[in-house]
């Protein structure tokens, strides 16, 4: 990868819509706007407008009006659209992985890929928009016949988060678009411009105007709440925190809306005794670092048999020490920045805990002095259970190392934790893999594997780590009806 120039950044930024996407292309209803920032660097990148609740009604006001007619359009033409965007995602890649990392700041090449793997959930939907199926059958009295059709929901709002800009949303519209719903996308202030950049490639490839609205703003609270009491809004789907996501879902219980959420994870990587130790270590580095930590499926807690614990941790912590820190725009670079400063002071807090408690720092430990929001990447052996990073989601490059010496032991730690999104598993033994595969309380499983992502496989946690699935063949199932036609049979 050449090193992008400033020239280069300007051109991506600039070529982004900054304005809301209400129906069209619109400013903020006061005219507000807010800054888009650089994490590696702290520096201003954009402005964009600030919608205030009056916007958000006006977006909900235009998906309402056009829910009607994107229903009624035919399966294989909304298939259609979103192949197109799908095709428009893949062709422009290398810009839009650019916008991520500037916004973001993930590494360029961790950009790529989360564009790639979003543009997949529009090639996935647009192939499930025609396999909406229904039923038909006669009764078992056989008095008449049961008609069972699924339509769209309706009107949709989706808040998504900063950590992955472009996937998190991607993984909500493509489904509700392949379904026939219509939506309002409200995504994080700190990563908007990935969001709107997505939404003008939907309108080139031909969705029509007012089935994707767009509302960027720094009162998520203010502009979202009107929403959820407004009787045109009939989904919501969220991914994001934990205690957001409660509230949200208590928000929602007011108009009985239906409800999607993906939430907080404290994700246990186990390693047992007859583990491969260097495919364990690689799939660490790929469970721990994807996204520099800062994802809800990022491996949090890592139980390591206590014959092989010590060489694990000091495999692991060869490397990440071996990881460049660096903006993510520069060659070679592995880690970039945490998203903002209050991040970053929330790892350097969970560390110094640990620490002081008595975890030893294998590598790592402290935030490097340069501008930008970096921690590095860091690896505690001998962590005490009472450290606070052992029930906290640390979202960050930080690994603790924590022992057990049975298989007991370590599935009761895996599971006493009020999340259940996902784990991983390291064993060579195929009896115990599908015995501790079943007793784990989690939503996914990665066995041998450090990465679980994919938009052919349903995606989602149990406990509070939320419900609903999204991707796979069960993921528009969030966005359709299920309406039963008796039919008599002498008619």
């Amino acid at each position: 990868m050449t090193t992008p120039t400033r020239a280069d950044e300007r051109r991506v930024v600039d070529a982004v819509p900054t304005d809301l996407l209400v129906g069209d292309w619109r400013k903020a209803a006061e005219g507000r706007t807010f800054t888009v920032d650089d994490p590696a660097t702290e520096g201003v990148i954009a402005e964009v407008a600030n919608a205030s609740p009056d916007d958000a009604r006006a977006a909900l006001g235009a998906a309402a009006d056009a829910q009607a007619g994107w229903a009624a359009t035919p399966p294989r033409q909304r298939g259609e659209v979103l192949r197109r965007a799908y095709e428009l995602m893949t062709a422009r890649v290398d810009d839009l992985a650019l916008l991520m990392t500037l916004e973001m700041g993930k590494p360029v090449a961790e950009s790529k890929a989360e564009v790639a793997y979003a543009a997949d959930f529009f090639r996935w939907f647009s192939e499930e928009a025609v396999r909406i199926s229904g039923d038909y059958k006669v009764s078992t009295s056989g008095a008449n016949r049961v008609l069972v059709m699924r339509q769209p929901v309706g009107p949709c709002l989706f808040i998504t988060p900063w950590n992955f800009p472009a996937a998190m949303a991607a993984r909500k519209v493509g489904p509700a678009l392949a379904a026939g719903c219509t939506v309002v996308l409200k995504p994080a202030q700190q990563t908007p411009l990935s969001a709107l950049a997505m939404a003008q490639i939907f309108l080139e490839a031909g969705l029509p105007p007012g089935v994707l609205n767009v509302v960027p703003t720094t009162d998520a609270g203010d502009v979202t709440a009107p929403l959820l009491a407004d009787g045109r809004l009939r989904k919501l789907s969220f991914t994001g925190s934990t205690a957001v996501g409660s509230k949200l879902m208590a928000a929602a219980a007011e108009r009985v809306l239906r409800v999607s959420l993906e939430l907080g994870g404290n994700a246990p990587f186990l390693v047992f005794a007859d583990a491969d130790l260097g495919a364990a270590v690689q799939g660490a580095l790929a469970a721990k670092m994807r996204n520099g930590g800062e994802a809800c499926t990022a491996a949090n807690r890592f139980y390591v048999h206590s014959s092989l614990a010590g060489d694990f941790a000091e495999q692991l912590a060869s490397a990440m020490a071996a990881m460049p820190v660096g903006r993510g725009t520069e060659e070679g670079v592995k880690v970039g920045p945490l998203i903002d400063a209050t991040q970053r002071e929330k790892v350097a807090s969970l560390v110094d805990d640990a620490v002081s408690r008595g975890a030893k720092v294998l590598c790592g430990g402290a935030a490097p002095k340069r501008a930008g929001y970096f921690y590095e990447p860091t690896v505690l052996a001998q962590v005490p259970e009472d450290a606070q990073m052992s029930s906290t989601e640390i979202f960050g490059p930080v690994a603790p190392v924590f022992s057990f010496d049975d298989d007991d032991e370590a599935v009761a730690a895996a599971n006493g934790t009020e999340y259940g999104l996902v784990a991983y598993v390291y064993t060579r033994d195929l009896s115990r893999a599908l015995g501790v595969a079943e007793r784990l309380e989690v939503g996914m499983l990665g066995l041998n594997r450090g990465v679980v992502s994919d938009p052919a496989a349903p995606f989602g946690g149990v406990k509070a780590s939320g419900n609903g699935r999204e991707g796979g063949d069960v993921g528009i199932d969030e966005y359709l009806e299920i309406k039963y036609v008796a039919i008599d049979k002498g008619w």
